[in-house]
């Protein structure tokens, strides 16, 4: 059986760094894989400020590679335990949107109450703003009222969660033992 955990959160805050570490830490003891983020790759290509419209695009590339890697996880996994680390989901697309444009497109929250998942981590503001031509929010105030955002949805729905915070290993080693409790559980 396949769980899909999934990671979240404003930017700069090590969602990929940390799905990516979950994913080779974990690898030592299930079949795992790891969904990128689909919208870096999107919009390193677009030659124009993104739109509202844009976001609906994203979402469904984001879903396909979702998709796509954990049909392939599941062939490689047969019938063994497996975990799929997500970084990135419909729920990050929907805070996107009502973030920047104060809506969102109803294929986005249609996706966010359809798709299941087994967690969530949302990952603390507490790291450090790094640049990145892609990230638009420096300013401490803003990452906050972001990460509100998000807490307000997890507090909505049903699929545990859990923050994740600290620093270097410590943020790493945090997320282990939430997997490590869920998986026990």
């Amino acid at each position: 059986m396949m769980k899909k955990i999934v990671i979240v959160g404003p930017e700069s805050t090590g969602k990929s760094t940390l799905s990516q570490e979950l994913s080779q830490h974990y690898a030592n003891h299930f079949p795992t894989a790891w969904v990128p983020e689909y919208a870096r790759e999107f919009l390193a290509e677009l030659n124009r400020p993104y739109t509202y419209e844009d976001l609906v695009t994203i979402a469904k590339g984001q879903l396909e590679l979702e998709e796509q890697t954990s049909q392939a996880l599941q062939e490689a996994s047969g019938n063994q335990p497996s975990l799929l680390f997500v970084d990135t989901d419909m729920m990050v697309m929907q805070v996107w949107s009502e973030f920047v444009f104060d809506r969102c497109d109803p294929f986005i929250l249609n996706e966010v109450v359809r798709r299941k998942y087994d967690h969530y981590l949302l990952m603390q503001t507490d790291l450090p703003w790094t640049y990145d031509k892609l990230r638009e929010y420096p300013d401490q105030e803003r990452r906050n009222k972001l990460f509100q955002h998000y807490y307000d949805i997890l507090q909505r729905q049903s699929t545990g969660w859990s923050i994740v915070f600290g620093l270097g290993k410590d943020r790493t080693n945090m997320a282990i033992r939430i997997i490590d409790n869920l998986l026990a559980g």
